[in-house]
């Protein structure tokens, strides 16, 4: 078994087709199909379906292991020369939509003059699409929801955020600067956080502690068009601070929900493994840079 083997298979992976894997690595079909065949020969299984170009499950887990293996050597080389001098490599760092919004000006600057030789890669997404990325190691750390349950991550808080409701001008509970209470909201129906995510699972709890269930108009995995519907007059939704910023326009306003305690969110990382150094100036970059700028935002609070 050697690396060439393995970045096959990768590649193959990746592009879906021995052809397309070939084209994209700048090599020969011949190549890449010699390569998972010896690969397959040592392990004496079938890797990929010719079929149909599809991992088999056997090459699912050959797949895994793999994109560890070149994890790791892409650390190895990114630690041993940040040893020469600043961390260098990239880094790609998840981060929840409404979050993303207001903390990637401030880190890009911050790792942009504290490690300039790091190249950050952000992508936003859902607290579960960051998860499942995390995990399956294409992203190195991911800004989420918590508290989540999966044994393979470690987490830490960086700040608390109020939830609100934002509610479109005509609808009943249209009340500029004002509140409302969680027995008045569950008589209306809702747009809501898809069943599931942190954030649908926490409000219902708290409404359960209440005797009470929210009924829900439309139910979404993902904040952000959450948002955009009740911008639009869909309807009232329930939503963190950061999703509703004052100079997003439109006949809506923010209502304030006393009963429903804050979101905490936090930082994620792999268990397995061990970050190189760009990773952890990474972090310790986030964490300043919430120290500085979230009490700047409306809605954000650093836990005690």
């Amino acid at each position: 078994m050697d690396l060439r083997q393995l970045q096959a298979l990768l590649a193959v992976a990746e592009h879906g087709s021995f052809t397309a894997a070939a084209r994209a690595t700048h090599t020969v079909q011949s190549n890449i199909s010699t390569h998972v065949a010896r690969l397959e020969k040592e392990l004496r299984v079938t890797l990929i379906d010719r079929s149909t170009g599809a991992p088999t499950q056997e090459g699912e887990a050959a797949i895994a292991r793999a994109r560890r293996v070149h994890d790791e050597l892409a650390a190895l080389e990114a630690d041993v020369a940040s040893l020469q001098g600043s961390p260098q490599g990239t880094v790609r760092v998840g981060v929840i939509g409404t979050t993303a919004r207001w903390i990637t000006p401030h880190l890009v600057e911050h790792v942009a003059t504290r490690t300039p030789e790091v190249k950050l890669v952000i992508a936003d997404g859902s607290t579960s699409s960051i998860i499942l990325r995390l995990i399956e190691g294409q992203i190195d750390l991911g800004l989420v929801g918590l508290p989540i349950d999966e044994p393979e991550l470690r987490t830490e808080p960086l700040f608390l955020e109020d939830r609100v409701l934002v509610v479109p001008d005509g609808h009943p509970l249209h009340r500029p600067g004002g509140r409302v209470e969680l027995a008045e909201l569950a008589g209306h129906a809702l747009l809501l956080a898809a069943p599931g995510t942190t954030f649908r699972s926490e409000i219902d709890s708290e409404c359960a502690s209440f005797g009470l269930k929210l009924s829900p108009l439309l139910e979404i995995d993902g904040l952000r068009l959450l948002a955009s519907l009740a911008f639009q007059g869909f309807g009232p939704a329930i939503l963190p601070a950061t999703a509703a910023p004052g100079w997003v326009g439109g006949d809506w306003t923010r209502v304030a929900v006393p009963q429903l305690g804050r979101r905490t969110v936090g930082l994620a990382f792999r268990r397995r493994g061990l970050p190189t150094t760009a990773v952890d100036a990474v972090a310790r970059s986030i964490h300043e840079v919430v120290d500085r700028h979230a009490l700047d935002v409306t809605g954000l609070h650093l836990p005690q």
